[in-house]
C-alpha cells in the first residue's frame, strides 16, 4: 500500500509596513493567543496575490495591494498531541509572503474568526514577541523584508484553470 501523499498547505502572508512599524494580528490558535502576520490559506479559485487581498481585509480591515513578492517559504509545524487530537498533527506549510500598499481601513468591519485584534509593532518589538508568534516565519518574513528583498508579482503564475467554476 502506497504512503499518502504528502500535501503541503498553501497559505499566503502580508508584510505591511507603515511609518517604521509591522501591521500584526493577534489571534487564538489551539496553542493560545499568537501573533502573526495577516495570513491564511487559499481558497479554490483564487490567486495566492487575490487570497492575500482577501486575508489581509478578513483579518484587519484594510484594504491591501500586493506590489512584491518578499519570498516564499516551506515550514512545518508539529501540533502536541491533545484531547481532540490524541496523535498530535504534523503540518507543513507553504507560505507566498506579499509586500505592498495599506488601503484604506473599513470601519466597522467584523474581523475574521478568531482573530482578537490589529497590532502596529516595530521591529525590535516583534523580535522581542517571538515566544508569542504563530511561526517562525512572523519575524522571518519582516526581517527578508527589512533586507529589501522583493521580487516581481509575475514571478508566481496562476493557471487560468483555476479559475474556471468560480
Amino acid at each position: 500500500m502506497a504512503a499518502p501523499r504528502w500535501r503541503p498547505s498553501a497559505t499566503v502572508a502580508a508584510v505591511i509596513e507603515h511609518q517604521g512599524k509591522f501591521l500584526l494580528v493577534e489571534e487564538h490558535t489551539p496553542e493560545g493567543l499568537r501573533l502573526n502576520n495577516p495570513a491564511g490559506h487559499l481558497d479554490p479559485g483564487e490567486s495566492p496575490e487575490q487570497a492575500c487581498v482577501r486575508e489581509t481585509l478578513e483579518e484587519t480591515a484594510y484594504a491591501f495591494t500586493p506590489e512584491a513578492l518578499v519570498g516564499v517559504y516551506l515550514s512545518r509545524f508539529e501540533r502536541a498531541p491533545s484531547a481532540t487530537r490524541p496523535k498530535g498533527e504534523d503540518i507543513t506549510y507553504l507560505r507566498f509572503a506579499f509586500c505592498g500598499s495599506l488601503g484604506a481601513l473599513e470601519r466597522g468591519r467584523r474581523l475574521d474568526y478568531g482573530i482578537v485584534r490589529t497590532l502596529w509593532l516595530s521591529a525590535d518589538e516583534i523580535r522581542a514577541s517571538q515566544p508569542l508568534h504563530r511561526s517562525p516565519l512572523v519575524v522571518q518574513c519582516m526581517e527578508d523584508y527589512l533586507a529589501g528583498k522583493r521580487y516581481p508579482l509575475e514571478l508566481v503564475t496562476t493557471d487560468a484553470g483555476i479559475y474556471r467554476g468560480r
